[in-house]
């Protein structure tokens, strides 16, 4: 299998099939020679904007500011210990956005976006895991990468009023990375990224909206569609029902009925289509000019061909 360009010496195939959701990989020159396409003052600029989503996190206890930040704020900025993140910062910057080029191996509508993170020396946002994938490409400067534990909801965090910082982060791997280099992060797995020196970093991170998300706004599209309604029916009853616990029974009974709303698979493509290209900032399309697209193709039709359907900006087309 031929390697893939930004994946080092291995295939997609090979990555798919043995890091994609299982373990880091570190790559080292995944670009060679790789020259950041914005930097620490352009990514400041940024921050002033109120149509830009932005976090100054500062010192060893963490604060965080969010954006849009002031040319005071940056004034007054301590010489070590502070990082800047910018989310989104492809729907700005078209040289930013164009590394995504780089990703063809993955799914394009399951990228969410590129934040940008510029980081004073020591600079980081503490120990913590994410529920998506990412790969953490370095900038400009070197960033020290720690790689602990499986987490999940039951990790203990220190109490702090804005970010999901661990109380208990163990070391399992630490690399130091330089411009050009790499390193691939499974969901659900503790890391900690702090500056050495001033640094930037690109962080291209997935979609991975949870269950409860996605069946809020499945139940939004099936009252849009105003679908033949059905309704509960009860399981055979006996008298020895007749009291106030609720019977396992007419648990089974509910399964069964959202299931088979479930079971309606053009439903499902065309809304999870539709759902996996919303803009990330609706109200900030014309501006960013964003457009998210994917396609959805319908099982065999009566004379054996494919159909297929397109969405644009979550809406069919």
């Amino acid at each position: 299998m031929i390697p893939f360009p930004i994946l080092g010496d291995i295939s997609a195939e090979h990555f798919l099939a043995n890091y994609w959701q299982k373990k880091p990989l570190l790559v080292r020159s995944a670009i060679s020679d790789f020259k950041p396409p914005i930097e620490g003052d352009e990514l400041a600029g940024l921050a002033l904007e109120s149509e830009v989503e932005s976090r100054l996190i500062v010192g060893s206890d963490w604060h965080m500011t969010e954006g849009p930040l002031t040319e005071a704020q940056f004034a007054s900025l301590p010489e070590k210990h502070w990082t800047l993140l910018v989310q989104a910062v492809d729907l700005w910057i078209p040289e930013v956005r164009a590394l995504l080029d780089r990703f063809r191996f993955l799914p394009p509508w399951r990228i969410d976006d590129i934040m940008v993170s510029y980081a004073a020396d020591d600079g980081g946002v503490g120990p913590h895991f994410d529920y998506y994938d990412v790969f953490l490409l370095q900038g400009s400067g070197r960033r020290k990468w720690q790689i602990g534990q499986t987490c999940d909801h039951h990790s203990a965090l220190i109490d702090h009023p804005n970010l999901k910082i661990l109380a208990d982060f163990n070391v399992t791997d630490e690399w130091i990375l330089d411009p050009g280099d790499m390193l691939y992060i499974p969901p659900r797995m503790a890391h900690w990224g702090t500056a050495i020196g001033a640094c930037t970093t690109f962080s291209i991170g997935f979609r991975a909206p949870s269950a409860t998300e996605m069946l809020d706004d499945l139940a939004t599209e099936l009252l849009s569609r105003e679908p033949e309604p059905t309704f509960l029916a009860d399981p055979p009853l006996t008298p020895q029902m007749a009291n106030d616990n609720i019977d396992p029974a007419y648990i089974k009974q509910i399964r069964a009925l959202l299931l088979e709303t479930l079971n309606d698979e053009t439903l499902l493509t065309e809304w999870f289509a539709q759902y996996m290209t919303q803009p990330k900032y609706p109200m900030l399309v014309d501006e960013t000019g964003e457009k998210r697209t994917a396609s959805v193709r319908h099982g065999a039709t009566e004379t054996g061909s494919q159909s297929t359907k397109h969405f644009e900006n979550g809406l069919p087309i």
